[in-house]
């Protein structure tokens, strides 16, 4: 006759344990939406001191978006036109990334692929010192540095113009780009690249045709947050451009950004003005554009996938 198999030991874990797990549990959700909280939360604030002049009917949405008059202070004729100024902050943030995007991957692509461990880390210091440099004090070399260097260089009347920030913007822009382009090329992973090898590729081709392809995703995020800290960026350009409210004729011409304005205006107003409303609608007129930048990369990230 067979012997009864032995009962299974069952262990049971303290309440207190248990009780911690899910407490750590819930600390861990609550911070994976606190972002979508917060932005919520920013985006409520400022919708919000910018209802009452979006639902008046004395403002024109049409005349807002579309007019380059911007005589915020004058005493018979008010007018709110921005285009002047969206067209001067897509300026300044196209020709920066122009100029950024270029040199970001490349830098990527050389600390991923091409450089020692020695030199990596010694360039990897010196880059991340550039993200810690203040924008204040970019603008300053901007006022001062670049102004001179585009009078002598180029014979301009004004050194402070499009070309003048986008310089700054773009060397604002090229640590975030290099760090996480490194980061994309550095998660590729390694099979990829004996694969290329071994098939007889030469560096340059692997690099070409296999690992930009393959961190194409992750490259395009560096592209993103680089527009995004160009977009956002407001002290280097309230000092940098000339901080005039004109469409730009070329890289040589004084403008005024979104950003700039803003700043530039809140400390004169009086709180719950028209004037004050405005500037809000501004701000929301930023989360829109920064909303479509989002939307657009990621249609192209879903398009490249399929």
């Amino acid at each position: 006759m067979n012997a009864p198999l032995p009962r299974p030991i069952v262990f049971r874990r303290p309440w207190y344990s248990v009780a911690l797990e899910r407490a750590i549990e819930a600390l861990i959700m609550v911070c994976g939406i606190s972002a979508v909280i917060l932005v919520g939360g920013i985006f409520f604030f400022v919708f919000r001191e910018a209802f009452p002049i979006l639902a008046s009917p004395n403002f024109g949405l049409g005349e807002f978006l579309f007019s380059i008059e911007w005589y915020p202070t004058s005493v018979r004729d008010v007018r709110y036109g921005v285009l002047a100024m969206i067209v001067g902050t897509l300026a300044v943030t196209a020709l920066a990334m122009a100029i950024a995007v270029p040199f970001g991957i490349g830098g990527a692509i050389y600390l991923s692929e091409f450089c020692t461990p020695k030199l990596r880390e010694t360039l990897k210091v010196v880059i991340e010192l550039l993200a810690a440099i203040p924008s204040v004090v970019w603008g300053f070399i901007g006022l001062t540095v670049v102004n001179d260097l585009l009078i002598t260089l180029f014979d301009a009347a004004v050194g402070l113009n499009v070309l003048n920030a986008a310089l700054l913007l773009a060397l604002m822009s090229l640590p975030i780009i290099v760090s996480i382009g490194e980061d994309a090329l550095k998660a590729v992973p390694d099979s990829y690249r004996e694969a290329g090898v071994a098939l007889g590729a030469t560096r340059w081709q692997m690099v070409y045709r296999v690992l930009l392809p393959a961190a194409r995703n992750g490259l395009l995020a560096a592209v993103l947050l680089g527009v995004g800290r160009a977009v956002g960026e407001t002290m280097a350009v309230l000092m940098a451009t000339g901080h005039a409210v004109q469409i730009p004729t070329g890289l040589l011409e004084p403008v005024r950004t979104l950003t700039a304005n803003i700043a530039s205006e809140m400390g004169e107003v009086s709180q719950g003005s028209e004037h004050y409303r405005v500037l809000f609608t501004i701000g929301v007129l930023l989360f829109g554009i920064t909303f479509l930048v989002n939307l657009a990369a990621d249609l192209a990230v879903r398009g490249r996938r399929r």
